[in-house]
């Protein structure tokens, strides 16, 4: 036993040491690091790309213009946030919640959001081409001039979203619920839409939409 552990001592006196407080980036006095709770910050700007922030909370934060793209968002919440003109391509914001926040004029090309909550969220003049908002809760949403081309939304809860100008050319829209929607102007070219509701949905103007559904 005493043989085994003269054997091991070079190995434990080697292991790397646990990171310490000064390698994670701070800004505006928000620790910048998966499961931080940060408010009131200021990150309008920053360079964020590639950096893991799951699990956190941003209250009062605000991200305009920033750089996110392929971040790790994952399950993050965000409240009363301001995320517009940020650039979020291929950005993980699977299970994060976006409600009482805004996206404004971000792009979010090649995104994943899957089961996103972002009820009532304003997404307005946005990328979100190739996103991946399957099963994503987006009830009441503005999306009003975005592009969704080839975007997934599988089984996504969209009833009263405003899709005003909206274009969903071979978006996948499969079972997804859009009562009560806008989507007048839209484009839905090619859109897949087996089994997605439409009842009481605004269509005046919009281009394939499922006028006889």
């Amino acid at each position: 036993m005493r043989l085994l552990l003269l054997l091991l001592l070079p190995a434990i006196s080697q292991a790397a040491p646990p990171p310490f407080e000064d390698d994670i980036k701070m800004i505006d006095g928000c620790a910048l690091a998966p499961n931080t709770q940060c408010a009131n910050a200021d990150l309008r700007g920053a360079d964020l790309r590639n950096i893991d922030l799951s699990g956190s909370t941003f209250t009062n934060v605000r991200f305009n213009g920033a750089d996110l793209r392929h971040s790790n968002l994952s399950y993050v919440t965000f409240k009363k946030s301001h995320l517009d003109n940020v650039n979020m391509a291929m950005v993980n914001l699977n299970h994060s919640d976006l409600r009482t926040s805004t996206v404004i004029n971000s792009n979010l090309e090649g995104a994943t959001g899957w089961a996103l909550f972002a009820q009532g969220v304003k997404f307005d003049n946005s990328n979100l081409s190739g996103i991946n908002f399957d099963q994503a809760r987006l009830s009441g949403a503005k999306m009003n001039s975005v592009i969704l081309r080839s975007a997934r939304m599988e089984r996504a809860w969209m009833n009263k979203i405003q899709l005003k100008g909206a274009d969903l050319t071979n978006a996948n829209i499969q079972e997804a619920k859009l009562n009560d929607a806008n989507l007048s102007r839209a484009v839905l070219t090619g859109t897949r839409i087996h089994f997605a509701t439409f009842q009481g949905t605004y269509m005046e103007g919009c281009t394939d939409c499922p006028f006889d559904w």
